[in-house]
C-alpha cells in the first residue's frame, strides 16, 4: 500500500504542476485577449478530480493488489500521462484547465488533436478509470467514470462553443 500511496503522491504532484502551467498560460491568453467560458462547472471538476485522488487512497486501504490487474493498469496510467503532456506540449500557451481561447487564434489541429478533438478527455478518462484499478479501488474508478462522463458532457459542449469561432 505504500507504493500505492506514493503513486497517488505523484499524481497529486503532477497535477499540481498542471495548475502552474495553466495559471501561467491563463495569465498569457488574458494578455492576449483571452475569453473564459463555462467558469460554472469549474468547480465541479476540481472536487471531482481531488475526490478520485481521495478515493484511490481510502478504497484502496481495504483492498488487496491484484497484480494481474494492477500492472497493466499502472501501464494505462503512464500511458494517460504520456497523452496528456503531448496535449499540453501540443497546445503550448493555449493549453489551460479553464477554457480560455483567444479570439483569432488559429485551432490547433497537429500532435493528437489530429486524431482525436479532445485527447487530453481521453487521458482524464483513461487515468479515472485505470488509477484506482491499480489497486483494485474499482467503486472509485466506477464513480468517478460515471461522475466523470456528466461532467464531459457539459464540458466539450462548452469547449466547442469556444472554440467554434476560431479559424
Amino acid at each position: 500500500m505504500l507504493w500505492y500511496g506514493l503513486l497517488i503522491a505523484a499524481v497529486a504532484v503532477e497535477r499540481l504542476a498542471e495548475l502552474v502551467v495553466s495559471r501561467c498560460n491563463s495569465t498569457w491568453s488574458r494578455e492576449h485577449g483571452g475569453v473564459e467560458s463555462g467558469t460554472g462547472h469549474y468547480p465541479a471538476m476540481v472536487v471531482l478530480h481531488t475526490g478520485l485522488l481521495a478515493g484511490c487512497l481510502v478504497e484502496a486501504s481495504f483492498r488487496p493488489f491484484v497484480p494481474a490487474l494492477g500492472w497493466p493498469m499502472l501501464a494505462l496510467v503512464l500511458a494517460a500521462q504520456g497523452l496528456r503532456w503531448w496535449c499540453i506540449a501540443t497546445l503550448g500557451r493555449q493549453w489551460n484547465t479553464r477554457v480560455v481561447v483567444i479570439p483569432d487564434a488559429t485551432k490547433i489541429t497537429r500532435g493528437p488533436y489530429r486524431y482525436v478533438p479532445h485527447p487530453n478527455y481521453v487521458a482524464v478518462a483513461i487515468e479515472g478509470l485505470a488509477l484506482p484499478l491499480v489497486h483494485t479501488a474499482w467503486v472509485t474508478a466506477a464513480v468517478f467514470t460515471v461522475l466523470n462522463t456528466a461532467l464531459l458532457r457539459t464540458r466539450i459542449r462548452v469547449e466547442n462553443a469556444a472554440l467554434g469561432a476560431l479559424r
